[in-house]
């Protein structure tokens, strides 16, 4: 794969230590380790490994990768493991995509307490879907949900809100029966929003009331519990935004679909167009308006580009993939088995699996051939061995 021609670690080594100068007592530990992490991804500082094809002598050198969980260019190969794992979990059924948001009053609350707020809207999603499935008014079923957090809208904003992938249906609550949803139909997306919100606000209520939340700035005033609960009062009677896109088809489509929200940062390389004295410009999605115009150029300062950035950085030992009812990981494997069961369904024969396609040993992007390892370097040390063009198509010596 190319590299793109403007990377955020390209950004990052050029104006980071400025701005770390500039924002100093600003900036968590957490977010420096994610900016050291991007900087060092895939390149000498890390150390690496030499290939050579053994056929045509084509070298390359390969530098390791930081592995850390906000670097763009490593969510790739972290989407691919984790979906591999997923595979064998997916059902011949219909798949829907559910999307809880937090109104932005309360996104507010959750950017000085992201690790409080971030697991509430876990939770609150997770008990709104489960409870009004289980209702036999709605579908009256046990249903299995993958949630995934995202903390950012398309101009990287803070815009906390999940991501949900569920089959459409569930196991009936004696065990006995697959129950399935009406086609192109999950659960409404009204109930689902009204449950959410009053779920939502008595879980936030009572945790003020532990003394779990903190407030700064021009928020202080709302750790008094009459100040708090006049900030709520108008979020009671507003709608929450829950949005319910229609049904897509079989287990490649899911996988495939999943891959986009699964191991997502808050932008792509890819995405990025520009990095100049005037800033960094990159493409962005306005959801306000339909069709190919919705894709727009934006250029921001550099400071507030990595401002914008890191504020996404995530709380540590918070897991922003979790499993809720039947894939909990508790007795995912058993349910699935019993899901299966019930739909007397197996799982597909002759097609590759994620797995296997992943296992593949990478090949000569000039040739084809087997790219074999050559030598191995530490952290910090110049390889022995330089890149080389390929030459005529003779078996490279591996012994």
């Amino acid at each position: 794969m190319s590299r793109p021609a403007l990377e955020v670690a390209d950004i990052f080594r050029s104006h980071g230590p400025v701005w770390r100068q500039a924002d100093a007592g600003h900036v968590s530990l957490d977010q420096m380790k994610v900016m050291s992490a991007i900087e060092r991804c895939r390149t000498a500082e890390l150390g690496g490994h030499v290939a050579r094809c053994a056929d045509c002598a084509y070298t390359t050198i390969a530098y390791n990768s930081c592995r850390n969980r906000h670097c763009p260019k490593c969510q790739g190969v972290a989407a691919k493991e984790w979906l591999a794992d997923r595979e064998a979990e997916l059902l011949p059924v219909p798949y829907y995509h559910v999307v809880f948001t937090l109104p932005a009053a309360i996104a507010d609350i959750a950017y000085q307490n992201k690790a409080v707020l971030y697991d509430l809207l876990f939770k609150a999603s997770a008990e709104t879907m489960l409870t009004i499935a289980a209702d036999p008014k709605h579908l009256g079923a046990r249903i299995g949900i993958t949630s995934v957090l995202h903390t950012w809208g398309s101009a990287m904003t803070h815009h906390p809100h999940v991501h949900m992938i569920v089959p459409g249906g569930g196991i009936s609550p004696d065990g006995q029966r697959w129950v399935s949803c009406r086609p192109g139909f999950f659960l409404p997306v009204r109930v689902l929003s009204r449950l959410f919100r009053r779920l939502f606000l008595e879980k936030l209520v009572a945790t003020h009331q532990a003394g779990r939340l903190s407030f700064f700035g021009d928020r202080t005033h709302l750790a008094e519990v009459q100040s708090f609960a006049a900030y709520l009062a108008p979020l009671r009677k507003a709608e929450w935004i829950v949005y319910a896109k229609r049904p897509f088809g079989g287990p490649e489509v899911v996988l495939a679909y999943l891959s986009r929200y699964t191991h997502r940062v808050a932008i792509a390389n890819s995405r990025l167009i520009a990095f100049d004295q005037q800033g960094v410009t990159f493409k962005w999605k306005d959801y306000r308006i339909e069709g190919r115009d919705r894709y727009k150029p934006m250029t921001l300062a550099t400071d507030e580009f990595i401002r914008r950035f890191l504020i996404h950085v995530l709380p540590k030992g918070l897991h922003r993939i979790r499993h809720y009812g039947l894939f909990a990981r508790s007795a995912c494997a058993d349910n699935i088995a019993r899901a299966r069961e019930l739909l007397a369904a197996s799982k597909p024969e002759g097609q590759p699996t994620a797995a296997a396609v992943d296992s593949s040993k990478p090949s000569c992007p000039c040739c084809g051939g087997r790219m074999i390892v050559i030598e191995v370097f530490a952290r910090g040390a110049k390889p022995r061995h330089q890149p080389a063009a390929p030459t005529s198509r003779i078996r490279v010596d591996t012994s």
